[in-house]
């Protein structure tokens, strides 16, 4: 019997420990039609480990996803990897005042959204990824719209589409760090805004309508907010007067090197949202940008022209600390 007893014991870290692989795998697929392990991506996610340490990654296959995800933040270390940028979709369309579908929500006393749950996508966890996919609000020029709402710390997304009208994404909380590469984000009013350090690689950014493409909330506190390096700045037929930035906190900051700028960038670049105050505060500079945009000639008075040692402070090392980004694509 004693023997028994202690044979059991032996097998006990060993079961532990199938049982632990088993229930949670490091990869799976979504796919509608069945095929894979889920059929929607919440699903997926819910399914993982919670706090993991190590990469696990959700393959999803082609199709229109309509849902509102949810990335916890005891779900990290997730990577959302699509089949195609193009074909695989996430997709909602509520907006801020929308009446939320089951009523009065009791913990905040609202019965409607508001532009912090707007998202079509949520993502609080740490170290999350997402790849060659979209993620589209669909809701139209309603007002705020978010499609990513983004806040957990070295979030990383590339190759993406993120589309929208107002309010496209929100980087939220000053403590994440944020890396944008290879991406394509459009949108209308202050379509990129929030507090967050984010660095946008090689994106290609276009308006819709004659508006603001950044709205920082920086503060004081950060060194640097939003930094665009390489990219290129396009618009709609509808937008002909587009402006850099606004500051949505007086200490915003934001920064575009190299970046090609299209006629729809307006001669005097910046805004001080119909505050002068902010123009004390504010840091909104540019840096050998290219294009009919690009000309300093007529900028406001308050923004800066980079010098060349300025502008090689703005390196990933400098701006994310102890982080840095993967780049390449998982797969």
């Amino acid at each position: 019997m004693k023997r028994i007893c202690f044979l059991l014991f032996l097998l006990v870290p060993v079961i532990y420990s199938f049982a632990q692989q088993q229930t949670y795998p490091k990869y799976l697929t979504v796919a509608q039609d069945g095929s894979g392990n889920y059929k929607t991506i919440q699903e997926a996610v819910n399914a993982m480990r919670d706090f993991s340490q190590k990469r696990v990654i959700i393959f999803i296959k082609k199709g229109v996803y309509h849902e509102k995800l949810v990335v916890p933040s005891w779900k990290t270390n997730i990577a959302l990897v699509g089949e195609s940028r193009d074909s695989t979709i996430i997709t909602n369309d509520d907006f801020s005042g929308k009446p939320l579908p089951h009523g009065r929500d009791t913990a905040s006393g609202r019965d409607k959204y508001s532009t912090f749950n707007s998202y079509t996508v949520i993502v609080k966890g740490n170290d999350f990824r997402a790849e060659n996919l979209t993620i589209q609000n669909t809701a139209g020029r309603v007002g705020q719209a978010v499609a990513l709402h983004a806040e957990g710390d070295r979030c990383e997304i590339l190759n993406c589409r993120l589309l929208g009208n107002q309010d496209t994404l929100y980087v939220g909380i000053d403590s994440s760090r944020q890396y944008y590469k290879n991406c394509f984000i459009e949108g209308t009013t202050d379509f990129i805004f929030g507090p967050a350090t984010v660095v946008f690689q090689n994106c290609t950014i276009k308006s819709l309508m004659n508006s603001y493409i950044t709205a920082a909330s920086t503060t004081p506190r950060q060194a640097y907010g939003f930094v665009f390096f390489d990219c290129t700045l396009i618009a709609d037929t509808a937008a002909h007067k587009v402006l850099l930035g606004r500051p949505w906190r007086p200490h915003a900051r934001t920064v575009y090197i190299n970046t090609k700028m299209g006629e729809h960038i307006a001669a005097a670049g910046w805004d001080n949202w119909r505050n002068p105050e902010n123009e004390k505060t504010a840091f909104y500079a540019e840096y050998e940008s290219s294009g009919p945009g690009a000309n300093t000639t007529d900028r406001v008075g308050w923004s800066h022209q980079l010098t060349k040692k300025e502008a090689k402070e703005y390196t990933l090392k400098n701006i994310f600390g102890d982080w840095a980004p993967q780049e390449q694509l998982t797969r």
